[in-house]
């Protein structure tokens, strides 16, 4: 992998304001402290800079990402009634446009273009993170991960936002630097841990 695609975590809050509106990024976590650390990161500067934030996770990870925004200062019921801040069940966005266990491509553009014309409209640039390739691929369906990631990338360079996704670390069991190699190699950007 290249060096110059690798961004030292140490740095990361420095990426979030140099970051392109394009930007489709990926961080393997070990640790849910660290990932949780990155993805609050993230999501509080795209408020402070005045971006809308979309998350898309488990129901887990947004409740320790608002708590953690909560301890830094946002106020995610605010910045959600403002519109600031969309928060999304992953399985249930999945639901939407999988098809007997692939993205359906029609249907995933349909589904997250409204989502992102909703956090469009307010005028405000637009971040997002999702965790639905996280869960697909702990489930085994590691085909339907990577369309899943170049259909996030083609949404991202037509309606230019900035994206950034996440796995853990351990849900990558069988030839391990393979897949993660693999997973990298759909992203413009990978923080290391």
């Amino acid at each position: 992998m290249k060096s110059d695609k690798i961004i030292d975590r140490k740095r990361v809050d420095v990426f979030w304001g140099e970051m392109a509106a394009c930007e489709h990024f990926v961080q393997i976590y070990d640790h849910e402290d660290v990932f949780i650390d990155t993805l609050e990161g993230f999501i509080r500067g795209g408020l402070e800079v005045g971006d809308t934030a979309i998350v898309i996770a488990t129901p887990l990870h947004l409740r320790a990402l608002e708590d953690k925004m909560r301890r830094n200062g946002v106020d995610p019921e605010d910045a959600r009634i403002k519109n600031h801040y969309i928060a999304l069940d992953a399985e249930e966005m999945l639901r939407k446009f999988m098809v007997n266990g692939w993205p359906d491509d029609l249907l995933f553009t349909e589904v997250v273009t409204e989502v992102i014309e909703r956090a469009k409209s307010n005028g405000r640039n637009v971040r997002a993170f999702g965790e639905m390739v996280a869960l697909l691929w702990a489930q085994g369906h590691n085909g339907a991960v990577v369309r899943l990631e170049h259909l996030w990338t083609n949404l991202c360079n037509n309606q230019s936002f900035s994206l950034f996704c996440a796995y853990p670390r351990a849900g990558f069991t069988q030839n391990a630097n393979i897949s993660i190699l693999q997973v990298c190699a759909a992203h413009s950007k990978v923080i290391s841990t």
